[in-house]
């Protein structure tokens, strides 16, 4: 180990504020359009957040996935994209930026991470088969049910609550992992998942000892361990902020020790490497061999997976660049900044900060409207009325039902406000956090919603609703009130 630099600036004012690492150099124009166009947009797109469109939406912090800026080296190495159907040279640079950086050999590309769920799922799970993790996102949960099995979550209790100082609240309960595969029986768990970070909860991390723990029973057990590494550079990063073994370490020694200890590694490249694309990854020659016939099927040659070439070369150098702390770092501090400041006001929000973004606790400040009529949703609407924000609903609205057309609730209603990479200002981040303030002090007009059309699969993608009374006018006449003519 040896760091060279820890990633700490000091004002002489006293403030605690993040510094941005970087210049801009192209700039995007945005748009804030008045409060009345808002309500029709928000009924154009059915109250659902992902009905927006972007001449509509201020400041998108929907996701991180795909959106994160480019670096100035990424942009320049799409270029030289090698546009071959098979045996490109695009592929190979990034083949061996997934050795150098996640320690594996053997690399199949996909067009993102759901994709490579997809082909996981395809090739182990089976009508009736158990994967345990320590949380499951939207995606995986889809297609592990589409293809007949199931999940379990083993989290330890401190990761339901909202408000914590546990630093590794996607710590996977190793007492209950070991509990459920006697109880289920190894043949029917094809593999352990662990997700860094657990993005419905808070973009929680786990500790490089429980991930240690972990792989100790699925060695114990004959069981494969299975790594999300979608957000594996801002886990890592936090890893070396809050576990004491590697307050020293580098980025590389971190990330190294985490694969290090999966049998299979997949990842959204939109995330991880701030491009768009995915892929999956094994030192296991077997394990490679039992997907490799799914890329040609589902995705397209084992040279590009669905991708663009361009997209591949700056994925190699997106890679490269998760081991920058000076880059991975930034993200995790503009959310340490909202979530505190939000915090400051009076606003409920999950901590300690996480990754990806501020998860605003939705349940607390709707706590006048029942589940069913979904208040994460709720206030991620009305977020977007008053703000011109576009946040993404994480509740109930994110759950499917059951195999009996039952509702299932979260354990949790939130509102992610996503923080992608070096893409905000510290200005549209104080922005943020007044119209969070000012919400939160007016929570008693927010009023709930129904679902007008509900899609089988993935709804709050899809899924139209309607409120349930007239609050969004109600919430309209108390803003103009306050702010006048203002946007």
């Amino acid at each position: 180990m040896g760091k060279e630099n820890a990633i700490k600036i000091k004002f002489y004012s006293g403030e605690n504020i993040p510094l941005e690492l970087h210049k801009v150099r192209i700039v995007q124009k945005l748009n804030l359009v008045p409060i009345e166009r808002r309500l029709e947009a928000l009924k154009e797109g059915g109250f659902n957040t992902f009905g927006l469109k972007t001449t509509d939406i201020f400041l998108d912090m929907i996701t991180d996935s795909g959106v994160n800026a480019m670096s100035d080296n990424q942009l320049a190495a799409m270029m030289r994209a090698d546009d071959a159907y098979a045996g490109s040279q695009s592929f190979m640079r990034m083949q061996k930026a997934v050795e150098d950086v996640l320690g594996k050999k053997h690399l199949l590309p996909v067009h993102q991470g759901r994709a490579a769920e997809n082909i996981i799922s395809c090739a182990y799970i089976k009508k009736g088969s158990l994967v345990p993790m320590n949380y499951h996102f939207t995606t995986t949960l889809a297609h592990i049910t589409q293809y007949g099995g199931r999940i379990v979550e083993l989290l330890y209790d401190e990761a339901y609550k909202t408000t914590s100082t546990h630093p590794f609240k996607g710590n996977m309960n190793i007492e209950k992992l070991e509990a459920e595969i006697q109880r289920e029986g190894v043949s029917n768990i094809p593999f352990i998942r662990m997700e860094a970070s657990t993005n419905l909860i808070g973009g929680q991390p786990f500790s490089v000892q429980n991930l240690r723990d972990v792989r100790k029973i699925a060695d114990k057990y004959g069981i494969r361990l299975v790594l999300d590494a979608s957000l594996l550079g801002e886990n890592a990063y936090l890893i070396i902020q809050r576990e004491e073994e590697f307050k020293d370490a580098t980025m590389a020694e971190v990330i190294s020790e985490i694969t290090g200890m999966a049998d299979i590694v997949y990842f959204s490249a939109r995330k991880l490497s701030s491009s768009r694309g995915g892929g999956i990854c094994t030192n296991d020659v077997k394990i490679y061999r039992e997907m490799e016939p799914l890329i040609p099927l589902f995705e397209g040659f084992l040279t590009y997976g669905g991708m663009s070439v361009r997209e591949i070369e700056a994925i190699a150098v997106g890679l490269y660049e998760t081991l920058d702390e000076t880059m991975i770092c930034q993200s995790p501090q503009f959310i340490e900044y909202l979530v505190n400041s939000a915090i400051e006001k009076g606003v409920p929000m999950v901590t300690p900060p996480g990754v990806l973004g501020a998860h605003v606790n939705a349940m607390e400040i709707c706590k006048h409207l029942p589940q069913t009529q979904y208040p994460a949703g709720a206030f991620a609407a009305a977020y977007y009325l008053i703000s011109g924000v576009r946040g993404m609903e994480r509740g109930s609205l994110s759950n499917q039902r059951d195999e009996y057309g039952n509702e299932t609730y979260a354990d949790m209603e939130l509102l992610r406000l996503a923080v992608p990479r070096r893409v905000f200002t510290l200005s549209q981040i104080k922005y943020v956090v007044d119209r969070l303030a000012w919400l939160n002090d007016n929570r008693e007009l927010i009023g709930g919603l129904k679902f007008v059309y509900e899609p089988p699969v993935l709804r709050f993608f899809m899924g139209r609703l309607e409120p349930v009374s007239d609050w969004t006018e109600k919430l309209i006449a108390k803003f103009k009130a306050d702010f006048g003519d203002s946007l």
